[in-house]
Order: C-alpha cells, then structure tokens, then sequence
C-alpha cells in the first residue's frame, strides 16, 4: 500500500510521521518530499521493509518552478536531488516519483537511477502517455508503478460509474500487459 501524504519536516517530525505511517496505519511505503534534506528523509528509511517514495519529478506544471531549475554544475535540481538522495543510509528502500507528463526526462533519471523503481502518476487526466513512459523507464526488473486515479475514478459520472471505471483499469491494465510482453517482461 502507498500513502500518497508527500511528508516533509525536520527529523523528529519526520520520525513521528514515519512512526504513524509504517507502524500505526500500516503503510508500506510513502511519499516523502525532499526539500529539507536527508534529516527530513532518513527516519522513513529507518523502516526495515518499508518503502521511500521520493519526489524526483513531478507532473504538475509546477515542477518547473523548482524541480526544473537549473543548477550551477549545468544539471537541473531534481537531478540533484535524486545524485544526492541514493547516497543515504538505507537508500535502497528508496523510490522515485516521476510524473507520467515528464516521460521526456525518464530517460535521463534512469541513468541516475537505473534500478531504482519509479512511481509513475499522470497517466490518464493529466495527460501522460504510457507508451512514453514505458519506452523511456522500463527497466530489467519493469521498474514503474504507473498509476492513473482520475482517468480511472472519474471515467463516467452516471450511476454506472463503477462499470466505467473498471473498463477504463481494465483498459490500461491490458494496455501495460501487451508492453511489457513487447519487451519480454511478461510471461
């Protein structure tokens, strides 16, 4: 299961929230923002068996205000964060966001983090591509956690939203099948 709760704060509130998440509520894995460094990340990776998702790039138009801004050494900040973030302690439990929208960058962040498994949301609504995503992330191992919560969700107003809905899952799922069989990821 996956909190998508984007918690960021010094290290004893970090801890707490850690804390709730993994152990009150039962989570696997969170999203955590990594704007206030490794003190802020650290107690989540503490967890053994529990998973980090870290906000690399997102898929909001938003990204660009920070995530997107160029950094002295020529790389952008988000690429920054993702260097620096698989050099903490219990980086391993560590995932990535990556916003289905910014497939163009995919390729990129998967020389950062080749192995590393992404959180892919924005297909759907927000206008990301699947096809794109997969080309540019797809790893040995798949690599992605696509999700798609509007396009899904809100796929049909009408009293019969939930068959609508299912269709819509149904249709990615098989979408996402035939791409990994395309790749020889699918058995």
């Amino acid at each position: 299961t996956i909190a998508d709760a984007k918690r960021g704060d010094i290290g004893n509130t970090a801890s707490r929230y850690a804390k709730a998440f993994f152990e009150d509520l039962g989570f696997d894995s969170l999203t955590v923002a990594p704007y206030m460094g490794r003190d802020s990340i650290e107690p989540f990776l503490a967890f053994q068996d529990k998973f980090t998702i870290l906000l690399g790039l997102t898929s909001n138009p938003g990204a660009a205000d920070y995530e997107m801004l160029p950094m002295a050494n020529g790389k952008y900040l988000y690429e920054t964060v993702l260097e620096t973030a698989v050099q903490y302690e219990n980086a391993q439990q560590l995932m990535f966001v990556v916003g289905a929208t910014q497939a163009a960058a995919i390729k990129s962040i998967r020389k950062i983090v080749p192995e590393r498994f992404l959180l892919v949301p924005g297909v759907g609504a927000q206008g990301g591509s699947l096809s794109d995503v997969c080309a540019a992330g797809l790893n040995k191992q798949i690599g992605l956690l696509v999700n798609s919560s509007r396009g899904i969700i809100y796929a049909d107003a009408s009293k019969d939203f939930a068959k609508y809905a299912n269709a819509e899952a149904a249709k990615l799922q098989t979408q996402m099948a035939a791409i990994l069989a395309a790749h020889k990821l699918l058995n």
